[in-house]
């Protein structure tokens, strides 16, 4: 028994080292392409009608985040925040239904910004972010709301990311 294993060793082994020169490769190649190849089918242009399900639908109003995007712009405002801009990104993209855009000459005035409206949202509505990220630089902060983000950017940061830009369709809300 033993010599019929040393055997069939020797025949895989002869095997592999055949299929390692090019010519045996390109042989194996053009067989397995072959098979893999399938009868070419006719294309035929088939409309499609519009049906009630294929016509997108509008974004769900959220009275709620809308109310929630204008009192942190107006908490913006009392910072003294340049150009707040309010974009309705529903039905664009999945984690929020409102972005709201404002910015600060100092990136000491955009901490603070973003410090009163974290401190008057908790106070008066019970809110709490549910993510907060750059207090700490003050060149780019990201307040989390859920249903509405902030980004508060020190002006010069703000002209870099080009965020209204990014955002070109979504319609926008001046506020102050």
């Amino acid at each position: 028994m033993a010599t019929k294993k040393t055997a069939t060793k020797k025949k895989t082994a002869a095997k592999k080292s055949a299929a390692k020169t090019p010519a045996a490769r390109k042989k194996l190649a053009t067989k397995k392409t072959a098979a893999k190849k399938l009868p070419a089918r006719k294309k035929t242009a088939k409309k499609k009608a519009l049906t009630p399900a294929a016509v997108p639908a509008a974004p769900v109003e959220n009275p709620r985040a809308h109310a929630l995007a204008r009192k942190i712009a107006h908490l913006l405002s009392d910072k003294k925040g340049l150009d707040i801009v309010i974009l309705d990104v529903r039905g664009m993209t999945s984690y929020a239904d409102y972005f709201v855009v404002g910015s600060g000459e100092s990136d000491r005035q955009v901490s603070a910004m973003a410090e009163h409206v974290l401190i008057n949202l908790k106070e008066t509505e019970s809110l709490r972010p549910i993510g907060h990220e750059g207090m700490e630089t003050g060149q780019w902060v990201l307040l989390d709301f859920g249903e509405v983000v902030a980004h508060l950017f020190f002006s010069e940061m703000r002209a870099h990311y080009d965020l209204e830009g990014l955002w070109a369709d979504a319609p926008r809300e001046k506020v102050a």
